[in-house]
């Protein structure tokens, strides 16, 4: 009898699990909203991304919860935020602050899913590999920079070679890699992670690339003379304008540096393309949630400001995409602030799998069927132990750890030029925001240390 009731409650479940969509889940490493579809940058060439885009449902007000790779994407995989594991740095070791019971990887094997992936979906430098039941680990590398020829500017890194073909690079495999899942027959319902590095630095790319955005053409972005004047000291030290803008001021070469960021991104497009293209002849075209996001922004010389690293619009804006049978529509978009906390549930709700008690954040799906759906949450970043800024559809409010204060009209000032944060007729609003500051802010998590387990380069076998 218990023999015949376990067979029973093993049947149910796997029926229940075929009948799931499968996943598609597109990660982008460092790619802004300098994205065709979203018209931040009329330079940018992304006409892949931009199909996609065209495919089902974007948002225009998508935030990370961190603009550093490794908590950005901690606080996505696991539902909890920055605050909450105390995962705020590059180097902190998020395995020792979030079990592995937590993650959406192993929520998703527990569902009855086949979980695969290849590329970066963590920060690299800490993998945990039983979170999955397959994973690429011999991705390859990059061409180098031949020698004689420069290699950037200081710690802004970008060259166009020449000789290099479009395979040559870790991302074509980590595509290829995905291809070949989408190509096998699986017998579970599949949830697919391809994780691509560009626009990631070094930004170098085949020369083709570059010749896309002809350099006499580039334009430089908006900024204004004297932008940090009105930044209180805390805002100062992340834009550190002394560093990375002040060397590409005297470089002259601000436009080279555009120039190979947009090169990257429009390789990054043709992979978007290939990965799509395969897709469509695979089984899984009419059955599988797409989401394509990336793990936060990027400055190129706005606010004196180069890289991720601040809780302003650049850094934190990012793509997301969602395409989900049956519930999202061809070219939707949803002008409502949101932020990456809401992957994990909104992939729970579209599969039917409950959602663990610990996520944060709530499901996206009534904006992906009606995105003009009434929203009033706003989306919060993080950056480091105490620092936040909470978004609107209509201003950023930042508050540091030591108290200092922002807060832009971004209908007025979409570049945020002119802090308000001192105007004494802007007190209730600032009042406002302040309550959905993160109230969990936990010290940084131990393991801030150089990592030394880095995933060797060793070949596995995909299954």
């Amino acid at each position: 009898m218990r023999s015949l009731l376990a067979f029973l409650l093993f049947a149910t479940f796997s029926a229940a699990a075929a009948d799931r969509p499968n996943v598609l889940f597109i990660s982008i490493d460092d790619l802004n909203h300098w994205v065709g579809y979203l018209g931040r940058n009329k330079q940018a060439v992304t006409p892949n991304i931009d199909k996609l885009a065209a495919r089902g449902l974007s948002f225009t007000r998508s935030y990370c919860a961190a603009p550093v790779c490794n908590p950005s994407r901690a606080a996505l995989m696991s539902g909890l935020r920055p605050g909450q594991t105390g995962v705020y740095d590059n180097n902190n070791d998020w395995r020792k602050a979030i079990a592995i019971d937590k993650p959406l990887t192993t929520t998703f094997r527990n569902a009855g899913y086949d979980v695969k992936g290849a590329g970066k979906i963590y920060h690299e430098a800490y993998r945990r590999s039983e979170e999955w039941n397959d994973y690429l680990e011999n991705e390859g590398g990059m061409p180098k920079v031949p020698a004689g020829q420069s290699d950037g500017v200081g710690g802004i890194k970008f060259a166009a070679l020449k000789d290099a073909k479009d395979e040559d690079f870790n991302d074509w495999n980590i595509v290829s890699y995905c291809i070949e899942q989408l190509g096998k027959t699986h017998d579970k319902p599949l949830f697919l992670a391809c994780g691509i590095h560009k626009p990631h630095m070094p930004w170098n790319v085949p020369q083709k690339y570059f010749d896309m955005h002809p350099l006499d053409q580039i334009e430089l972005p908006p900024t204004k003379e004297g932008d940090l004047s009105d930044v209180p000291p805390a805002g100062l030290k992340m834009a550190k304008p002394e560093g990375d803008h002040a060397a590409i001021l005297a470089s002259g070469r601000w436009k080279e540096a555009i120039q190979a960021y947009l090169a990257a991104a429009s390789y990054c497009d043709m992979l978007i393309g290939r990965l799509m293209d395969a897709f469509d002849k695979s089984a899984y075209k009419d059955n599988t949630v797409i989401v394509f996001w990336s793990d936060h922004g990027w400055h190129l010389g706005e606010k004196e400001h180069w890289r991720k690293f601040a809780l302003w619009e650049e850094a934190t804006r990012a793509p997301l995409i969602w395409i989900a049978p049956g519930i999202t529509k061809p070219n939707s978009v949803c002008e409502r602030t949101v932020d990456f906390m809401s992957v994990y549930p909104t992939l729970l709700d579209l599969c039917g799998i409950a959602k663990p008690g610990h996520v944060e954040g709530p499901s996206l799906k009534p904006l992906l069927a009606e995105p003009s759906t009434k929203w009033d949450l706003p989306a919060i970043t993080t950056f480091g132990f105490q620092n936040h800024a909470v978004r609107t559809e209509g201003w950023r409010y930042i508050r540091y750890a030591n108290g200092d204060e922002e807060l832009y009209d971004e209908t007025a000032d979409p570049y945020e030029w002119t802090n308000l944060a001192n105007k004494p007729e802007h007190a209730a609003l600032k009042a406002q925001l302040t309550k959905h500051l993160p109230t969990t802010n936990l010290p940084e998590s131990e393991g801030k240390t150089k990592p030394k387990n880095k995933p060797k380069n060793k070949k596995k076998k995909a299954e």
